[in-house]
């Protein structure tokens, strides 16, 4: 969760939603248009973090295309546009307490689009609102890494947090991510974890959709950090969010 930078930088239910994307789809394919991939900006969100997010999207290996919603975006989040889209994606915010009264109304509307077969891809506080309360897409929760036993960062502030990625240990941006606590049995590719094991990326299931979560940024550039108490050193991966975009897509 982020809650200090600032940078500088058409249908009523669900099988006709489900419908409606598949047309688009085929639209999509027959015209050589990319998907689209929706980044939710607004005030749930910190600025700078949709942009990062959209970045990410943007220059991943899948093409794509980016547009932003939100209530004073040219799109709002709605059943119709989600209907045209394979990917939305919730970035860094402020807190759950705060973010979620302002997408609580959106609930049923992500949830069923994603159960239908949509991809939703959350960072930081899109991690914590995959869980409850929330969207509901996990079987199980997303839950205060910082507030885990032994958790190597314990503070809100900005931070580096060691990850091991795919085997290979890196550093990322970090404030007060999740980790999450995912039932047994369940289907689950862990990309990441932190130094005390607890999962720092994941990519699951929730009905014929799929979702991938981040507790840290693979998305920050070097504008977020502040040396020297913060350096940027080792700690700009957007290719881990890049591997979290593409397996996302592609898992089974």
């Amino acid at each position: 969760m982020i809650r200090r930078r600032t940078f500088l930088i058409a249908t009523a239910a669900a099988v006709t939603t489900t419908a409606g994307a598949g047309a688009f789809a085929t639209y999509e394919l027959l015209h050589d248009n990319p998907p689209l991939a929706l980044v939710y900006r607004g005030p749930a969100a910190t600025p700078g973090c949709p942009e990062a997010v959209a970045a990410l999207l943007r220059t991943t290996s899948t093409r794509l295309r980016v547009e932003y919603v939100g209530p004073r975006e040219k799109l709002e989040l709605s059943v119709e546009n989600l209907a045209r889209a394979r990917i939305f994606a919730q970035p860094g915010g402020g807190d759950v307490e705060s973010a979620w009264p302002r997408l609580r109304k959106h609930a049923d509307t992500v949830r069923d689009w994603v159960r239908g077969g949509g991809v939703y891809l959350g960072f930081c506080l899109g991690g914590y609102l995959a869980g409850a309360p929330g969207y509901r897409l996990l079987a199980g929760n997303s839950e205060q890494y910082i507030a885990t036993a032994n958790a190597v960062v314990t503070t809100a502030d900005d931070a580096i947090v060691p990850v091991t990625w795919r085997g290979q240990r890196r550093k990322l941006y970090f404030q007060d991510g999740p980790t999450f606590r995912i039932r047994s049995g369940t289907a689950l590719q862990q990309l990441a974890t932190y130094p005390t094991g607890e999962p720092a990326a994941i990519v699951t299931r929730y009905g014929q959709g799929r979702v991938g979560l981040t507790g840290p940024h693979p998305e920050a550039d070097e504008s977020w950090f502040h040396p020297p108490r913060l350096p940027a050193t080792d700690a700009i991966h957007p290719e881990l969010g890049h591997d979290l975009i593409e397996t996302t897509l592609a898992i089974q």
